[in-house]
């Protein structure tokens, strides 16, 4: 199969194994596994999971690693310090990202999906291991849904939603302490959400998303909702590192028989392991398929199999689809892989550049008041400025500020030492002065702002005006 298709996986029914008689959903129970793919897995979500929760937490100087004030239009990432200025470093961040999995999709196929996606992530690593401590292994909980609503069903059933509304709220509160950051959110919590009734009512709505997503919906986020799976399609091709079923080797799969007189089988002894311990419920014997999320855990139960039954591990394997023909792999740095690369890797560079080599420390501008040009005074002209100075600092640094023009020039700036705080900002007034007698027309005055706390100035240009006829009298 060339392409990705929606699953085929049926069974003996003919209906999809996550649909009733009716069209209607049954929740899957995947089987649980083990193996050194899900063993990788365990480590990878656990280091994830604790990074993600960590990071509001994390502070890198005063301020969080992570913390997005959009209320303010301030925001704190790894040190440093962003505005509302900033957000066109989005661009390339998002391209970057884009690109990245792009990258790695053509490269490898869904494997973002399986093992870096929160989505899985959160799923696997917290909900489902809630699921299988209250209600026992896949075949238990089977058998107690096949019950009916039994006491034990019941009491199980309300046991397992309350904590998975307790992780839901905790889980929202997070997602919340990247935008109040942790010591606020600690204050709203003791003192309650009185007077801070929209916070409460965001983190009640967040609540909800993670219950329903995590404790209802779940693999139809990744089958129904995520384009990502439409996406793979078109990005993966038959050189692309996908997992998939050795069909020359296991066909014509059947019941594991020996002797002499045993009909000839393929190494595919059909236990449908590997149909059972998939969380979005497809086989992967029919090919390749959208639903799959790359997680791997069809490779650790047919290996486990394998090994019982005394044949070759590798029957699901990670491999291209040329490899499965029994043809010569390709090289997986191809020209396509390499280009994705090569963007992601100048948009990342042009996001790293700017926010550590050709960042100011500062932003500074001379503009011209509103209003009219200048004002005519009996012996003198004067022009009114206004200068702009924001600091992106994370800390608070002072700033020294001064204006000069010609000889004969006479300037105010009221406030030549001023000092602000991190990401904030201030228009102070410049009046700029001289005499009608030696305005021989517009000139250009100079004004040096200068970071007290690093040395580095900024030089700024402003053109003084005054009558096009020059002085009268």
């Amino acid at each position: 199969m060339s392409g990705l298709e929606p699953s085929s996986s049926v069974a003996a029914t003919g209906r999809p194994r996550f649909l009733d008689a009716r069209g209607g959903r049954i929740k899957i129970q995947p089987e649980d596994v083990r193996g050194r793919f899900m063993k990788w897995r365990r480590v990878v979500y656990a280091v994830l999971v604790v990074h993600l929760l960590a990071l509001p937490f994390i502070k890198n100087g005063k301020h969080p690693a992570i913390h997005l004030d959009i209320d303010a239009r301030q925001f704190f990432l790894a040190g440093k310090a962003f505005n509302a200025q900033d957000v066109w470093l989005m661009v390339f961040l998002l391209a970057g990202f884009a690109f990245g999995l792009v990258f790695i999709t053509a490269l490898a196929g869904r494997v973002w999906c399986g093992w870096a996606c929160p989505q899985t992530v959160f799923l696997e690593g917290i909900y489902r291991p809630i699921e299988r401590w209250i209600e026992g292994p896949a075949h238990v909980r089977r058998r107690l849904v096949e019950g009916g609503w039994t006491g034990r069903r019941i009491a199980l059933f309300l046991f397992k939603q309350s904590l998975y509304l307790v992780v839901s709220l905790i889980l929202a509160h997070w997602f919340l302490a990247f935008f109040v950051s942790a010591p606020v959110l600690a204050s709203l919590v003791v003192h309650g959400p009185a007077g801070h009734e929209v916070l409460f009512g965001i983190a009640m709505v967040v609540t909800g998303l993670f219950w329903a997503n995590f404790a209802w919906f779940r693999e139809q986020f990744c089958v129904i909702l995520c384009p990502y799976g439409r996406f793979q399609s078109v990005l993966t091709d038959r050189k692309s590192l996908v997992i998939g079923y050795d069909v020359t080797r296991g066909e014509p799969r059947g019941k594991l028989a020996k002797g002499p007189g045993a009909p000839y089988r393929g190494d595919c002894i059909d236990c449908g392991r590997c149909v059972r311990v998939c969380p979005t419920g497809i086989d992967i014997r029919n090919g390749q398929q959208m639903e799959c999320i790359g997680c791997a855990q069809c490779i650790d139960a047919c290996d486990e199999m394998m090994i019982k039954v005394g044949r070759p591990v590798g029957l699901v394997r990670y491999d291209s689809l040329e490899g499965f023909e029994g043809r010569k792999r390709g090289p997986i740095l191809r020209t396509r892989v390499v280009a994705y690369g090569l963007v992601c890797a100048a948009a990342l560079l042009a996001v790293g550049l700017n926010v550590f080599a050709l960042r100011t420390p500062f932003e500074a501008n001379l503009l011209r008041s509103a209003g009219i040009p200048y004002v005519l005074e009996p012996t003198s002209i004067r022009n009114h400025f206004e200068l702009h100075l924001i600091n992106k600092h994370v800390d608070a640094v002072e700033f020294e500020v001064s204006v000069v023009g010609p000889e004969g020039t006479s300037v105010i700036v009221p406030q030549p030492r001023i000092k602000l705080g991190p990401l904030e900002g201030i228009r102070t007034p410049v009046m700029v002065t001289i005499d009608r007698a030696r305005y021989h027309g517009p000139f250009e005055l100079k004004a040096t702002v200068k970071d007290l706390s690093t040395g580095q100035t900024r030089e700024l240009g402003a053109q003084f005006r005054g009558p096009p006829a020059g002085p009268k009298s």
